[in-house]
């Protein structure tokens, strides 16, 4: 495969590999291919997302020794999306005060993450898995999603207004930043 340019988000997190990402891809012209090396277990499922949501075309990952290369190819001007944030947020401490009541706290992490501290009741369902585990979740129920930054729930969010859920929450700025309880 023909790449047009390389940018290194090895050793960070989220949302540091799809900002080096958004970045690199306004620099190239329609048609070139971006090659993204990234660490970031989760960079996968943001990078697949972000690429689906604005219009460009990702074309895969390969990993190799630990690396994760992702490969996106740019949109035409007549294919490309304008980004726009998903509007329905909450703060941390507005989520916390909704602990305890009839509500759904969906966790769109990697399990590693998760596993290392969560909010209690929360349910694990990694953004690259959400696709397949929907069915699993009540779209009828108040739904809070919550990730490390508010990056990759703001995708999740969209995508489950999407599939019909009418109650859905972005919580921001998430894990990174909770001080309430955790399990």
């Amino acid at each position: 495969m023909k790449v047009n340019e390389t940018i290194d988000a090895k050793g960070l997190a989220c949302p540091m590999p799809i900002v080096r990402t958004k970045k690199a891809v306004d620099a190239l012209h329609a048609g070139e291919v971006l090659e993204v090396l990234a660490t970031d277990k989760g960079s996968t499922a943001d990078i697949k997302a972000w690429s689906e949501k604005i219009g460009h075309h990702y074309l895969g990952t390969i990993e190799e020794d630990s690396v994760l290369k992702h490969y996106i190819r740019k949109a035409t001007a007549a294919e490309e999306k304008a980004e726009a944030s998903y509007p329905h947020t909450v703060t941390n401490e507005e989520l916390e005060t909704k602990l305890g009541e009839e509500i759904v706290v969906v966790d769109v992490r990697e399990p590693a993450e998760y596993a290392f501290g969560h909010i209690p009741g929360a349910i694990s369902v990694p953004l690259g898995e959400l696709d397949q585990l929907v069915s699993t979740l009540n779209k009828e129920a108040t739904t809070y999603v919550v990730c490390r930054t508010g990056t990759r729930s703001d995708l999740a969010a969209q995508k489950l207004t999407e599939k019909g859920f009418q109650q859905v929450f972005n919580v921001i700025p998430g894990m990174s930043k909770w001080e309430g309880p955790k399990q």
